[in-house]
């Protein structure tokens, strides 16, 4: 579903992080949000998913306005986050942390679920009954990803996923994406590895102190030595 935001100011008590955003994520697309650390991008995930400070604009999710819902609210229409640092229950089995992403789902749509991450992730389905704090870095992050599946998200907004893991679990993750994506799921990414993002999304924007610094079609900020030299800190690839 299509995610809007306009005008959007959002930071922590009266102090703003990021100020006057105008973001279009169309239905069924990969959308990237890129910028260094302290940009401003967890604070504008934060703050579309309710967690933090809108302090101005509007949010329209699916054609309606839900500037002013809750946290539960949207999360019950389908707007669901992965959050960076993963936030998984430590001491709880994969399997339950699994279940708790499927609070609002009937039992046998929980179970169709649950069959789904398995089969994005098979080594979730061996270390179900393990831990969560006993996984791996990138397992912990794949389990992030599986709970968030787990609500059945019409719109998958992910912040830093790349955080503490390794080159080939963060394929691993992106690759999951575009599944998710052709499957028809439109993914909002934030993220500080450009290169990598820029590769499976169509469309990205730039943040830089808390502003749209530049936006485009992936392959034309790609393509774009300048932009990439000034903005995103990567060389041309």
């Amino acid at each position: 579903m299509s995610l809007r935001l306009t005008g959007f100011c959002a930071g922590y008590g009266r102090v703003p992080v990021v100020r006057e955003i105008n973001l279009d994520i169309g239905e069924g697309r990969i959308v990237g949000l890129l910028g260094a650390n302290g940009a401003g991008k967890t604070t504008l995930m934060r703050a579309v998913s309710g967690l933090a400070t809108m302090q101005g604009g509007r949010i329209e999710f699916a054609g309606n306005d839900v500037t002013s819902l809750s946290s539960a609210d949207l999360v019950a229409r389908g707007l669901i986050q992965v959050p960076q640092g993963r936030h998984l229950f430590g001491e709880m089995s994969v399997r339950e942390n699994l279940e708790m992403g499927a609070y609002l789902v009937s039992g046998q749509d929980e179970k169709a679920r649950m069959q789904e991450v398995f089969s994005l992730f098979p080594i979730l389905r061996e270390r179900e009954r393990q831990a969560a704090a006993l996984l791996s870095g990138g397992e912990q992050q794949m389990l992030a990803v599986g709970r968030a599946l787990m609500s059945g998200p019409r719109c998958l907004l992910m912040d830093e996923p790349s955080l503490g893991l390794a080159p080939k679990a963060f394929d691993l993750i992106l690759d999951v994406v575009k599944r998710i994506n052709a499957g028809g799921t439109t993914v909002f990414i934030a993220e500080q590895n450009a290169r990598k993002v820029l590769r499976i999304a169509h469309y990205c924007y730039v943040l830089e102190n808390g502003r749209i610094a530049t936006e485009g079609e992936s392959s034309m900020l790609l393509a774009d030595d300048r932009i990439q030299r000034s903005y995103l800190g990567v060389a041309h690839a």
